[in-house]
């Protein structure tokens, strides 16, 4: 498995702090602002993959573009970047040593933490 950045999902990410498309919830509630699988199909079916692509820092170029197993570390519900999102991403990259995307995760989130300070 070769995981690595999305650059345009990055920069979407930073765009959408900027414009104050944000949630500042709590690490530990990603469980339950994440996008469940028909919310994802949801979005696939209306936008299309290009816009889908837009909401996951990792894309793993083992896997088919055209699938969702191409893209992993999701920060946000497809219409906000979810600060519990940020950190949970942040955490796995860590965690699998994927250290590109570790280093966007946490631009993003001193974003997030300084927006508005």
């Amino acid at each position: 498995m070769t995981v690595k950045l999305n650059e345009k999902a990055f920069e979407h990410a930073k765009h959408l702090v900027r414009q104050g498309q944000t949630t500042k919830d709590e690490r530990d509630d990603w469980s339950e602002h994440a996008p469940t699988a028909d919310e994802q199909n949801a979005y696939l079916d209306k936008h299309g993959w290009d816009e889908y692509s837009l909401w996951f820092l990792g894309v793993d170029s083992d896997m088919d573009d055209e699938t969702k197993g191409h893209y992993e570390f999701p920060y946000g519900d497809f219409r906000r970047v979810h600060r519990c999102g940020v950190i949970s991403a942040e955490s796995r990259a860590a965690q699998y040593n994927h250290s590109a995307i570790q280093k966007a995760l946490e631009e993003i989130h001193e974003l997030l933490d300084g927006e508005h300070a």
